[in-house]
């Protein structure tokens, strides 16, 4: 009971910062409305996750790693805020405005540097993989340390300051070096922790391997939308933010994944919603660039706009069935073979089944359709006698 209210009292301050911070950059004139309050979302996802596994598993590791990732999160957010209070359209700052953009500018390096690789490490027992990999926890912790600790000594403008042009109060030289030790080290850890992963997931079964399962479903999403974020980044107008925004809510998905998995697993199937990401991902894809050739086309034969969009939005709803039954096919015959090949012979089962006489012949058409499709060690088939 004590560490069930000693994780929601972290939640609770965690909330209590992102809402304070929320206010004072609101006051300052520092908000960006949709960004803030995605980012405000996602960053309140990992507090309240985190309490809810360390509630129930407070002996699992994984809760409390969220917990101290939503607090430094929220920290973060916090100082920012005062930051942007005390400085913006302010000719003098006010008391501790530029210490705080200070703190804002590395407080949240091991949150984020430190969180995917321990994730790797831990999830989802909580424990290293084994003896041998509790020196690669250690490498991750030291890679963040040196990290942050960079990003505070190094000298030169302070990076994501509500104003620019703040020179960081306790710069020195080292400082440079140390961060870009800590960089070497942050990749290193990065492939040590994938590594892991990769091995505990080939040796994983039964519960674990569903779970971990989840766990790196929600992380291919996230290095998808990194690298669609990437290249969203390099354009111009609203297209960086938006690639920010793909990334933060990439970035939530990883520990909502992470608590189904822990607590809820058996509940979901999570073939089923790979299954269905593909699907509609794969259709949304084919729809979107339907319709924009549609306009396209149209638009140069016809010279209507209008016209363009009417009849490219009736051929997109006409193609939403069809299309939709193919990507289903070509997903089934290439990511899920065997059930692909299991439902193929029932249905070529059941259209004989219709003209079946010979009740010999049916019977070990019924074997054979079960060796196919179930792989059981032995079948045997019961039939009973007429009366």
């Amino acid at each position: 009971m004590t560490r069930s209210r000693l994780a929601w009292s972290l939640c609770g301050c965690a909330i209590a910062m992102l809402g304070g911070g929320w206010v004072l950059t609101l006051l300052g004139g520092g908000v960006t409305p949709v960004f803030d309050l995605v980012l405000t979302i996602a960053l309140l996802i990992f507090p309240v996750v985190g309490a809810l596994v360390a509630s129930r598993r407070p002996e699992n590791a994984i809760g409390w790693l969220f917990c101290g990732a939503g607090v430094i999160f929220a920290a973060s957010s916090l100082v920012y805020g005062w930051a942007a209070f005390g400085l913006i359209d302010r000719s003098d700052p006010l008391p501790g405005a530029v210490t705080a953009a200070w703190l804002n500018s590395w407080l949240f390096l091991p949150a984020v540097y430190g969180t995917p690789q321990l994730l790797f490490l831990l999830f989802p027992t909580g424990r290293p993989l084994d003896r041998r990999w509790r020196p690669a926890v250690g490498l991750t912790l030291a890679a963040v340390t040196l990290q942050a600790a960079g990003g505070a000594l190094v000298p030169g403008v302070l990076v994501d300051a509500p104003v620019a042009g703040i020179e960081n109060p306790v710069g020195i030289g080292a400082g440079e070096a140390i961060e870009l030790i800590g960089f070497v080290l942050t990749f290193a850890s990065i492939a040590v922790a994938t590594a892991s992963l990769a091995l505990r997931f080939r040796r994983a079964r039964g519960e674990e391997r569903l779970q971990l399962k989840w766990f790196v479903f929600a992380a291919g999403l996230f290095a998808s939308s990194f690298v669609i974020g990437g290249f969203l980044f390099t354009a111009e107008d609203e297209l960086p933010v938006a690639g920010q925004l793909l990334i933060l809510v990439a970035l939530a998905l990883i520990p909502v994944a992470a608590a189904i998995a822990i607590l809820r697993y058996r509940l979901y199937e999570i073939d089923r919603v790979i299954n269905r990401a593909l699907v509609y991902g794969g259709l949304t894809a084919t729809l979107a660039g339907a319709y924009l050739g549609s306009v396209l086309l149209i638009g140069l034969a016809a010279g209507e706009s209008n016209v363009a969009v009417a009849v490219a939005t009736l051929a997109v709803a006409a193609l939403f069935r069809p299309a939709r039954g193919r990507i289903q096919a070509v997903v089934d015959r290439r990511f899920y073979r065997r059930r692909y090949d299991a439902a193929r012979t029932l249905e070529a089962f059941g259209a004989r089944l219709r003209d079946e006489l010979d009740l010999e012949a049916l019977g070990a058409d019924v074997r054979g359709v079960v060796r196919e499709t179930v792989q059981p060690a032995h079948v045997s088939l019961w039939l009973r006698g007429p009366h």
